[in-house]
């Protein structure tokens, strides 16, 4: 690992959580250079949606290299965008009964984000905007300001002007409705709080903890803003792509969002991040949000096989039975170790377990890695075990890697009554 930490960033994170030198990867599973075999419950954080190397994406975009396929092509028109944006009007937005315009920003979720921030604000003429307790949005600066984690910000260079945060579902606990907490800010004209452009949301919180908004709750956040004239952005980047059973996780809900933001997995594993907006809302002049990135056509290549998995109900079907049997799992082991006080929250292949007390979440994704499974922490005090393997992930793999979860909780659970007992 030398020439990593003489040669690399101190910002570098993943690898001091997941400390080994990775080679070559296949579907669930990924290995080091001394061929040690690990179960990934991690997927690129959400990136890898379609497992490692999908054969489908891999034969396709080999295939397009080796004719000459275009890759750089700024917004230029090319074979591989148009393919893509028929299969993805077609496949993902015609059966929805969704009308909207594709914008292809620069290749990462915070692209996506800073470009519905920057639209809304110009086309509503305030400068506001509102996003949750807990939420994230990425670290580039605009993205970062609606960013809720405290961990990412610094009064030197987080701006946080222009933004206010309120309180996501069930932030108070059950008996309180946040969203007539919001609507007081809206009526009250002395509140402090501006009339939004705009209010983002992920309907699934991933790395804020596994928080999920119910559709009561989706469904009174859209109407708020269609009464105050507000645009709602769903911010689909890290749970949409199938991770909660459906393409799009709000589709539970049955809202119709003025801005979708998507990223990671709508790629197939290579950079891609694109901006979903009604059509009337299209209103930017030629090259006036651009980016020297924004046309991956390698990209298109991968994502227009990735969503022939969304050419009948079968991905889904999979997604909530897998979704199901892994919950189950997770509350098992929640009764097995009651010590730990865990609980379990998530939905469809994106599943928490809580695990409150100080340390525990992060003690066990060592001793996950330990023994072969990769799999990290999410929420403010990286007190919930976040699980994300692959929508495509074999059942007997997926029992696998749970019954190394079981293994660390039981080690980890031995050593803490040892240390309490005084044994060495």
């Amino acid at each position: 690992m030398r020439i990593f930490e003489e040669m690399e960033s101190e910002v570098r994170g993943y690898v001091r959580s997941f400390p080994a030198i990775f080679d070559v990867a296949k579907g669930s599973e990924i290995f080091d250079e001394n061929d040690k075999r690990f179960i990934d419950f991690f997927a690129g954080a959400g990136t890898l949606n379609y497992g490692h190397n999908n054969p489908l994406m891999t034969e396709a975009m080999i295939e397009y290299l080796q004719r000459g396929g275009i890759v750089h092509g700024l917004d230029k028109a090319t074979v591989a965008k148009r393919a893509f944006l028929t299969k993805f009007r077609d496949t993902i937005l015609a059966p929805r009964n969704l009308q909207y315009k594709v914008q292809f920003t620069g290749p990462t979720g915070t692209n996506a984000v800073e470009t519905a921030l920057k639209l809304a604000r110009m086309i509503k003429k305030r400068s506001n905007i509102i996003s949750f307790t807990n939420g994230y949005h990425g670290l580039t600066l605009g993205a970062l300001a609606v960013t809720g984690n405290y961990d990412y910000k610094d009064e030197s260079y987080g701006s946080r002007s222009n933004v206010a945060f309120m309180p996501f579902d069930g932030y108070f606990g059950e008996g309180v409705d946040t969203i007539d907490y919001l609507r007081r800010f809206l009526e009250d004209g002395s509140s402090g709080v501006d009339l939004p452009a705009a209010i983002i949301v992920e309907t699934v919180q991933g790395e804020g903890g596994v928080n999920v908004a119910s559709v009561g709750w989706l469904k009174k956040l859209e109407q708020l803003c269609r009464e105050f004239d507000i645009l709602l952005i769903i911010d689909d980047i890290q749970v949409g792509n199938g991770r909660t059973g459906t393409f799009f996780s709000f589709e539970r809900a049955d809202i119709y969002p003025d801005m979708v933001t998507l990223s990671k997995s709508i790629g197939g594993g290579l950079p891609m991040a694109l901006l979903l907006m009604r059509p009337e809302l299209d209103q930017w002049q030629p090259g006036e949000h651009t980016g020297t990135f924004r046309g991956n056509n390698l990209a298109f290549v991968a994502a227009t096989q990735a969503m022939t998995y969304w050419d009948n109900e079968d991905l889904a079907q999979a997604i909530k039975y897998k979704g199901e049997l892994l919950r189950t799992e997770l509350e098992k082991l929640a009764a097995k170790y009651p010590q730990l006080e865990a609980s379990v929250r998530g939905l469809g292949m994106i599943q928490g377990l809580v695990l409150p007390q100080n340390g525990v979440a992060g003690e066990t994704s060592s001793e996950c890695f330990q023994r072969g499974l990769i799999i990290e922490t999410a929420g403010a005090d990286d007190h919930v075990l976040k699980f994300l393997p692959s929508l495509l992930i074999g059942e007997d793999l997926l029992h696998e890697g749970l019954s190394i979860v079981d293994e660390a909780l039981g080690a980890l659970v031995e050593r803490r009554q040892k240390m309490l007992s005084g044994d060495s």
